[in-house]
């Protein structure tokens, strides 16, 4: 038994690890497609996540599980609202690394931890602990000081960190499993995905068909690189523990800036390293507390 259950924390490890370096590799792929207006690759991104979607479920026979969840008038409010926000979500991610803001989405991503914890103390009431304080107290500090230095707001940043936290929680509150919520969303959003992308085909404005091949077969698959991270996260997920988890999820933001700075060319000036470092140094904090109180849990529950 020990052994199966070593073997299925390595699987998870290697499948978390899998969806964050495919998140983190990303813009690559969306810059690949600048050429296509961001509104459409958002419209290619819900429908082909739709199909995508569909053919995992028909495999793994989680349909059941899906219209089950249609049943809830609650949750079906919800997804409505965790579409919109994962829709804008993705628009903007999309436009930021096409027009040149690789460094901006990681530093988003960065803070999105942050963000989460700030939400379940003002929603959930759950309690900020001190050194939680502190590594909020950095990162706000990373901001102030990149509106200091430039004298405006890290709006990609910060949207970016807000939607994303705000998709969580709303996710956290419907009672929904990762893959039928995810169907559930495009499915919200696939009309007017579908209704652009027939009025553009229709204007003579669409790529899709009329750039190249290699174009249409990126905007296709474009469902498969939203969906397969998700689902070797949530296979992850169900295995790890969450301080696991925790660290795991700085890969995709790590690799995003490596590609910023080193791959794009993105400026990085003396005040970006300042903003970075108090960031990252807020990250290390709150890291550092969760491991430990996950640590000290683990000791009491064994004494009882």
């Amino acid at each position: 038994m020990p052994d199966i259950a070593s073997k299925q924390k390595t699987y998870g490890l290697f499948a978390a690890l899998a969806a964050f370096f495919a998140w983190g590799l990303l813009p690559i792929y969306w810059k690949s497609l600048i050429v296509v207006n961001p509104v459409e690759i958002l419209c290619h991104r819900i429908i082909w996540s739709l199909v995508f979607i569909a053919i995992i479920l028909t495999i793994l026979k989680g349909w059941k599980e899906t219209f089950a969840s249609m049943r809830s008038p609650k949750d079906i409010g919800i997804l409505i609202l965790s579409s919109l926000m994962i829709g804008g979500n993705w628009l903007l991610y999309i436009w930021a690394v096409n027009t040149n803001h690789v460094l901006e989405t990681s530093l988003g991503y960065f803070i999105n931890p942050l963000v989460t914890t700030l939400l379940g103390y003002i929603f959930f009431r759950e309690r900020l602990k001190p050194l939680q304080l502190v590594a909020i107290g950095l990162a706000t500090l990373g901001v102030a000081n990149s509106i200091f230095s430039y004298g405006e707001l890290p709006w990609i940043s910060l949207t970016l960190a807000l939607s994303f936290a705000f998709y969580g929680l709303l996710r956290k509150i419907a009672s929904v499993e990762s893959l039928p919520g995810l169907f559930l969303e495009t499915m919200v959003l696939a009309p007017l995905a579908l209704t652009y992308l027939i009025k553009m085909q229709m204007d003579g404005t669409s790529a899709f068909f009329t750039v190249s091949p290699t174009i249409d077969l990126l905007l296709i698959g474009a469902g498969a690189a939203t969906a397969t991270p998700l689902i070797g996260f949530a296979y992850g997920a169900r295995r790890l523990q969450l301080s696991t988890l925790g660290v795991l999820q700085y890969v995709g933001p790590s690799i995003a800036f490596i590609l910023g700075v080193y791959v794009y060319k993105e400026p990085f000036t003396a005040s970006h390293l300042v903003t970075f470092t108090l960031i990252w140094s807020g990250l290390a904090v709150y890291t550092g507390e969760s491991i430990w109180s996950m640590r000290t849990h683990r000791r009491l529950t064994r004494k009882e």
